[in-house]
């Protein structure tokens, strides 16, 4: 049988075999990082820290089991700061116990309230909105509101990736938050009743649909745009999202649904003032900009504002439901749509 500080032990092993330093051999001058975001992105906001601090960053990437990771390491893990995605991979964290404070002031002077952990056991650090993109040729709205698309009028004309995927959780979340779970239970039945096909795929394939003519509306994050319209390796994928535009969402009422990306310091970081001198670096305006420039996200600091062809979709009024409340909802939120059998399209 393997003991938790046994399999701590012999993750850690191969923590060492991707480049990182175990916390017998932490040096001032290093931060280690565990991060979902892919190296792409990263990698120019990382260039950019050690070359204005001087510290070294070391990065494991991964797509998935992160957290795991981190839980079974324990106080032997070498990791200072998580990068990850998600609302609910961030409060995770917390309620595992896998996080501590981050004591940079730059955290409460930059970063909305609504958008970090009270007690600053976490914060975002870039926004994506969950929008609609709709056909140019057969949709002439050029606003609409998340309750509109339950309407009759769309009956047969709406597509999205799965219900449980964490984006669509986080946008049913937001509305359990806002309205309670019996008003989201309506719409959401509506919504999967008005499905051109049952849900699958991901964001781009809905927009892939929107160009074949299979469904006209489809619930898709902003930056998908941008990654399609500058895809050299598909090119096909620039064709897809040509034959669609963005609404955002209730942008004159209640706002357009958020998640976010975000990070936090380990429990047990070995370097955790390093840690907080890398927080405060990726929430500098130099760091917000490559979020911005990069994949098309929205800045989380307000004084930033977005890459030139994301601001050519429109202005983004963010829904200001707190964070911590919409992730409190997530769990009924997935309960729903297996209630529901959103996920089996269409019932009438």
């Amino acid at each position: 049988m393997i003991t938790t500080k046994r399999l701590a032990l012999t993750l850690l092993g191969s923590v060492a075999l991707c480049g990182l330093a175990m916390p017998a051999f932490a040096q001032s001058g290093e931060v280690n990082i565990y991060s979902y975001r892919e190296q792409s992105l990263l990698q120019p906001l990382l260039d950019g820290f050690s070359a204005e601090t001087g510290i070294k960053a070391n990065v494991l990437y991964a797509g998935d089991g992160l957290l795991e990771r981190v839980a079974a390491e324990g106080e032997l893990s070498p990791v200072d700061v998580v990068l990850t995605v998600d609302i609910g991979n961030l409060v995770g964290a917390e309620e595992q116990g896998l996080t501590q404070p981050i004591t940079t002031p730059v955290l409460a002077e930059r970063v909305p309230a609504e958008f970090r952990d009270d007690n600053a056991n976490w914060t975002a650090l870039s926004l994506r909105a969950r929008v609609f993109y709709v056909s140019k040729d057969r949709v002439d709205a050029t606003a609409l509101t998340y309750d509109d698309i339950a309407g009759p009028e769309w009956k047969g004309r709406l597509c999205t990736r799965p219900g449980d995927h964490p984006y669509n959780i986080g946008l049913v979340a937001q509305r359990i938050a806002a309205n309670g779970l019996d008003a989201t239970r309506t719409w959401l039945t509506a919504v999967r009743d008005n499905l051109a096909y049952a849900p699958t795929g991901g964001d781009r394939e809905g927009v892939k649909n929107i160009l074949a003519g299979t469904c006209d509306l489809s619930i898709t994050n902003t930056y998908y745009m941008g990654v399609m319209l500058n895809n050299d390796a598909e090119p096909e994928q620039k064709d897809w999202a040509a034959s669609a535009r963005i609404i955002y969402p209730d942008a004159e009422g209640a706002g357009t649904q958020v998640n976010v990306a975000g990070g936090f310091i380990a429990k047990h970081a070995p370097n955790a003032e390093n840690a907080n001198a890398l927080i405060a670096f990726l929430l500098s305006d130099e760091a917000q900009a490559i979020y911005a420039d990069t994949n098309y996200e929205f800045p989380v600091v307000a004084s930033v504002a977005p890459a030139e062809l994301t601001q050519s979709w429109g202005v983004l009024k963010a829904a200001t439901t707190p964070l911590v409340e919409v992730a409190a909802h997530r769990a009924e939120a997935a309960a729903l749509v297996d209630e529901i059998k959103f996920n089996e399209g269409a019932q009438k």
